[in-house]
């Protein structure tokens, strides 16, 4: 089990996103007012704050959401799920796992600003099976396979 340290999002695709500490995740949509939620199989992007540390250890000065992430975690080996692995997102969302990392066709904000992003490598995109609130402070945990909910 893990904790979610930020909530982010921007109107704006490719751009960094700010945490604003509470959203609404939306079934069959993603997190409500940002630019990449829609129905599709990318619907919101998790980063664990490990990953952002890696490049805080490098000298870089970023935070959660510079990646572009919706949700930044701490606890939880994201990038070592597979795909179909569904997790419990709050107190009522529940995600599934559709994509581990994801080319950078177009170089986003981060990549032109320090010549590396990790999204590509550490992040996961899920899909939002079952909506609800979700905040800062929030559980976010790994659901056994063939679950619909762990609570």
């Amino acid at each position: 089990m893990g904790v979610i340290v930020a909530v982010c999002a921007s109107p704006e695709k490719g751009t960094r996103k700010k945490n604003i500490g509470t959203g609404m995740l939306v079934a069959n949509h993603g997190l409500k007012g940002d630019a990449h939620a829609g129905p599709w199989h990318r619907q919101v992007s998790l980063l664990a704050m490990e990953s952002i540390q890696k490049m805080r250890e490098l000298g870089l000065d970023v935070n959660p959401g510079d990646f572009a992430e919706n949700i930044t975690t701490e606890g939880i080996n994201l990038a070592g799920l597979p795909v179909g692995t569904r997790l419990a997102i709050g107190p009522e969302a529940i995600g599934e796992v559709t994509q581990i990392g994801k080319e950078c066709h177009s170089a986003c904000e981060i990549r032109r600003l320090t010549g590396d992003c990790i999204m590509p490598r550490e992040g996961i995109f899920v899909r939002i099976l079952t909506g609800g609130p979700v905040k800062v402070g929030d559980r976010i945990e790994v659901l056994e396979p063939g679950s619909s909910s762990g609570r």
